[in-house]
């Protein structure tokens, strides 16, 4: 049946019962204004735990400085009436309601002011905050703050949901503006920027750019997570109060225009907001669109959203030639999660391992013939243990069992743990961490992949400080460890040509790095198909020459120092828009770097030895949203190749997909990044002919 329309009839349609009112007030002394352009205004007050309510002012006089307390609802009109015996207010032409924090436009408004109950019809828009909700028909109980919205389309903005949605006695008041503003909620899309967006790894992934010696975190692991900010969404029907929402037949998108090219559909979907940081999604029956042909069920009916980096992916399939001995799966379980804390197992099956033991087995992996099946060195694990106390400190252990069989626990286990506290400014701090690291394996040039058997370390690092307005910046950091590692110094051996060594280490360095432009030409508009027919971000074509300059100061508790300096000069650029069909885009990078040095390291893993070091780096749109890159690194001294990535992009507006393989390193991964769009004005509807039952004057109309 077709949703009922009279007045009478608006407290049943959401599931109140008449005359039921122990549970909702808030205050005493609920209000609500109506007033008409022409000066006529009517203040009813109701009483708490009663029905029963009475006009407190009925006049011609026009107020000029009504009351913005949250147990104030107002409303404007060209037109309104007050049915006495009915007790019901009808307000018609240009709609403008003010409730709570939020504010609603429609042409037409009953109010049921025994159930409290408010309904709006044609081309209703409702805006809290940064959210922002558009339909056909809007019902809303005004006491407990809940309604539902038919034939629904509109916007979230999810790092304000939690405070737009929420009355917290006083806290968030009414924004201060005339009854007569209506917000802009027609306008055209503009000022579409691309922010982060939200990227997973499937796979290994390491920036082999980054030295021990450096000023980089040495712990090279690829960073997984980000958010997707701002979605869009239409749906047949939306059910919400201050902390959930229910849809049906819901569609959500985080494509600004209009078909998307990616999208989940759902039969429901339920957000609960869980706290300020987390999110929970529940759904049925979802599956993610690619460019309204290609669809792929999600077998995950749960989500849960936060400010943690996270792997939403079902499973990840990865290529490590080194300690899983090549093809791997592996799949992530939340054993527990709340906003504060996250523990969870990630169990790996070794496919090469247990399937083809003598495949591409590499030398570096010491499974020999013990592979198969049923052999625990074909099954690995990983833990993850992460806890946030307060906004500046966290702490994070990681436990990775690159093989179950524990006889060889020693030869298996890698582990870390770190304790980090933020200093200063939170928009770029500081970062003081404490961190203990139990075969810890890192990669070092032309050395290749080492590992540093047990390390204690205390660290403190700096943000990037850009100096002045120019394009050039500071980083230092400074730090204390304690390390057992192997070394081949037979005098600090005890005469032994190679062995285990301990020592306290004392490192502290700096860097500054800019670039200078040689040439930039205009970016295309941000449309769908100029700018952002094939990328987030327009594509700004440019030159520009890199320089840097780094140095390293190392000192050791045998008496031995290693300081570095090295000085990097290379030119880049990138040409064409990445918007017509075929070779529209090409990047190029080329650098060189030469380092000076004292005496080496008594440490393998950290000594320096790729003294001139040539990168060269090139991508090539082919067709369409397809590139294909490679970047490789260079030892000039020995002429010896020190890694090569081989990628292959599909590259959209909404998200890409990259295809990577180090054959040097023996890792590969499957990248895939959601961009994350931030705009202004009104976003159209996804499609015409959607299938979504519209509602005029309480009878379905098929589109």
């Amino acid at each position: 049946m077709p949703p009922e329309t009279t007045a009478e009839s608006l407290g049943r349609q959401i599931g109140i019962q008449k005359n039921d009112y122990s549970s909702p007030w808030k205050k005493p002394n609920q209000k609500l204004i109506t007033k008409t352009r022409q000066g006529t205004v009517r203040q009813f007050e109701f009483e708490v735990d009663s029905p029963k309510f009475e006009i407190v002012q009925d006049s011609q006089e026009t107020k000029s400085n009504l009351s913005d307390s949250l147990n104030v609802v107002e409303i404007l009109a060209d037109e309104q009436e007050y049915l006495d015996k009915e007790q019901i207010i009808k307000a018609k032409g240009n709609v403008v309601i003010r409730f709570s924090n939020g504010i609603l436009i429609a042409d037409e408004i009953s109010v049921n002011l025994v159930d409290r109950v408010a309904v709006a019809q044609n081309n209703v828009n409702l805006k809290r905050g940064e959210q922002i909700l558009r339909g056909d028909r809007f019902e809303y109980y005004f006491v407990e703050d809940k309604g539902v919205i038919y034939n629904a389309r509109g916007e979230i903005y999810q790092p304000s949901l939690s405070r737009d949605f929420t009355i917290d006695n006083g806290n968030n008041p009414i924004q201060p503006q005339p009854l007569t503003s209506k917000f802009e909620l027609n306008q055209p899309l503009t000022r579409v920027v691309s922010e982060n967006g939200y990227s997973f790894v499937l796979g290994s992934s390491r920036d082999i750019n980054v030295l021990e010696q450096s000023l980089k975190n040495p712990a090279i692991e690829s960073q997984n997570g980000g958010q997707v900010n701002r979605l869009r969404f239409q749906a047949e029907k939306v059910n919400f109060d201050d902390t959930t929402w229910k849809a049906i037949n819901i569609r959500i998108t985080n494509d600004p225009f209009s078909p998307p090219e990616f999208e989940i559909r759902a039969d429901s979907a339920y957000l609960d907001q869980k706290s300020p940081y987390q999110d929970e999604l529940i759904t049925t029956k979802s599956r993610l669109v690619f460019d309204q042909k290609f669809s792929l069920p999600l077998f995950r009916n749960r989500l849960v959203f936060n400010q943690r980096n996270r792997n939403p992916s079902l499973f990840n399939i990865g290529f490590d030639g080194n300690d899983l001995g090549g093809l791997y799966i592996e799949r992530e379980f939340d054993l527990y999660s709340d906003e504060n804390i996250l523990f969870s197992l990630t169990p790996r099956i070794l496919i090469q391992r247990a399937f083809f033991p003598d495949f591409f087995l590499n030398s570096n992996d010491d499974v020999g013939d013990n592979g198969g099946l049923f052999e625990g060195s074909s099954y690995g694990l990983l833990s993850r243990l992460e806890a946030r106390f307060t906004d500046r400190l966290s702490f994070q252990a990681n436990g990775n069992l690159t093989g179950l069989d524990l006889d060889n626990i020693d030869s298996r286990l890698r582990a870390n743990v770190k304790l980090n506290q933020k200093i200063g400014n939170l928009s770029r701090p500081h970062n003081l961490s404490l961190q203990y690291n139990y075969r810890h394996r890192l990669f070092n040039g032309s050395l290749g992949f080492r590992t540093v058997q047990e390390s204690f370390r205390a660290l403190i690092s700096s943000p990037y400080i850009p100096i002045g307005n120019s394009r050039f910046g500071v980083e230092y950091q400074g730090s204390v460890q304690s390390i057992r590692a192997e070394s081949d110094k037979p005098d600090l051996l005890g005469g032994r040509d190679r062995g285990l060594l301990t020592l306290t280490r004392l490192q502290a360095g700096a860097s500054i790095s800019g670039n200078i432009i040689l040439w930039t030409g205009e970016a295309l508009p941000a449309t769908a198909e100029e700018g952002l027919k094939y990328t987030s971000t327009p594509v700004v074509p440019y030159v520009a020459l890199n320089i840097g300059l780094s140095g390293v100061a190392t000192y050791y508790s045998s008496g031995d120092s290693q300081p570095n300096l090295t000085a990097t000069i290379g030119l880049e650029g990138q040409f064409g828009h990445f918007s017509r069909r075929y070779f529209d885009y090409t990047a190029f990078n080329v650098s060189f770097s030469q380092a000076f040095f004292g005496d080496e390291s008594p440490f393998l893993f950290d000594r320096f030895v790729d003294t001139q070091l040539l990168s060269v780096g090139l991508t090539q749109q082919l067709y369409g949203p397809f590139r294909i890159g490679i970047q490789t690194f260079y030892n000039l001294d020995t002429s010896e190749e020190i890694s090569t990535d081989y990628f292959l992009e599909y590259s959209r507006r909404t998200y890409n997909v990259i295809l990577r393989y180090n054959p040097i390193l023996e890792i590969g991964s499957i990248n895939l990044r959601i961009s994350d769009f931030n705009w202004e004005g009104n976003s159209t509807p996804f499609e015409s002919g959607t299938g979504i039952k519209s509602v005029v004057d309480g009878v379905k109309i098929d589109n």
